[in-house]
């Protein structure tokens, strides 16, 4: 198949995953195009199979800003015709499906029927999509997708519960990449960071709000009474600053490292210990994945789709949102037990061997054939 992928070329969870299915499906021997206005951190090697496009900017004095869903839809029809795609594949409901709406409009004056795959990944149905703003559109453009996917049970349920929707949601559940994410011998790093044997704890995130990284620290705080450990915090954003007013006011900066935006993410979760996420929103917890991919148990938060990855008692906790006296309660009763340790890491292991993106890739692949052949199926009828 020749497939067009439309997403945020960002670290962010649905960029990541759009990346990561592309260069998935390229490696199956499926021709991947990326459309986007910039190339995708994780593109960073060439595959025969992969090709990228990129979406001009027009500087004009009229526009205050760039009208950047124009072009992208203009992109989209460009890619479509000239290199004859069978469908296309679009991450993050805003603007994305509603440009793919209007490409696929376009399209179709000229005879050309392209089937479009709308995926939805939290934010975009959970807080932007729901904003009276956007509300319409969002709701307009999945209901004309000729597919939709969703990356959690959970946030299926909420677009349900959010919107007046009447196509059908497919739960497609976010994966991990075994050759990348595997727990690696990293001792020197360990050495490094907790030379005395240190316990190691680790958060990644874009350190949002929503994220609740201060519950994090206040969480380490009480950790540290029982347990010599250490805390990396890794990646960077608009909580940052408050993070590092409150590892001074608690006296940890000692026990803390900002890490700001890691590529080798895998290479750190190796030498952890526990992963935290304790964010009060969450479509499924990407983040908590890789770090079971990694053998690290996580404790976390209840919220969204975080239960269907981390599974209480087995891989890890599960808190209320805000139970910070709890959530440091579990960790220290992991770190205080290495055979219960080494359990929860094989038991982390296992649960994420489920989400092997050998076993999501058909899935995905399966999903496009049953809309290309729908889409081609109604054009016929059409005629």
């Amino acid at each position: 198949m020749k497939i067009g992928i439309i997403c945020y070329p960002t670290y962010g969870g649905s960029g990541v995953v759009a990346t990561e299915l592309g260069l998935g499906l390229a490696n199956k021997g499926h021709e991947i195009h990326f459309i986007t206005y910039r190339r995708p951190p994780r593109l960073n090697a060439f595959n025969a199979n992969v090709y990228f496009h990129e979406v001009g900017k027009m500087e004009y004095p009229l526009f205050e800003h760039t009208p950047y869903e124009t072009a992208l839809a203009s992109k989209m029809v460009d890619v479509v015709k000239y290199e004859k795609l069978d469908l296309l594949h679009v991450h993050y409901a805003i603007p994305h499906a509603a440009v793919a709406y209007m490409a696929k409009k376009i399209l179709a004056d000229e005879g050309i029927h392209i089937p479009v795959i709308t995926t939805l990944h939290g934010t975009d149905i959970t807080l932007v999509g729901t904003d009276r703003t956007f509300s319409p559109v969002v709701e307009f453009s999945i209901n004309h997708s000729d597919g939709v996917t969703a990356v959690s049970k959970h946030l299926a349920e909420m677009t349900y519960k959010s919107f007046n929707i009447k196509n059908e949601i497919k739960v497609i559940y976010n994966f991990i990449d075994f050759t990348r994410f595997k727990k690696v011998n990293k001792d020197h790093f360990r050495k490094a960071i907790a030379p005395d044997g240190e316990k190691i704890l680790v958060h990644t995130s874009n350190f949002r709000k929503v994220k609740r990284v201060e519950d994090i620290v206040r969480v380490f705080y009480k950790v540290t009474k029982e347990v010599n450990a250490k805390l990396l915090l890794i990646g960077d954003g608009p909580e940052r600053n408050n993070l590092e007013d409150l590892c001074r006011e608690l006296k940890l900066c000692d026990h803390i490292r900002f890490l700001g935006k890691q590529d080798a993410i895998e290479e750190l979760l190796s030498i952890s210990d526990i992963f935290l996420l304790p964010s009060e929103q969450e479509s499924f917890g990407l983040s908590a994945l890789e770090a079971m991919a990694c053998e690290v148990p996580v404790i976390s938060s209840n919220a969204g789709g975080i239960p269907e990855v981390n599974i209480d008692g087995y891989t890890g906790y599960l808190t209320e949102i805000g139970d910070i006296d709890l959530m440091a309660s579990r960790i220290i009763d992991l770190l205080k037990d290495e055979e219960k340790l080494m359990q929860f890491r094989a038991n982390a292991l296992e649960h994420a061997k489920t989400f092997d993106i050998d076993n999501i890739l058909p899935q995905y692949e399966a999903y496009y054939q049953e809309t290309i052949d729908k889409v081609r199926k109604q054009s016929l009828l059409a005629v």
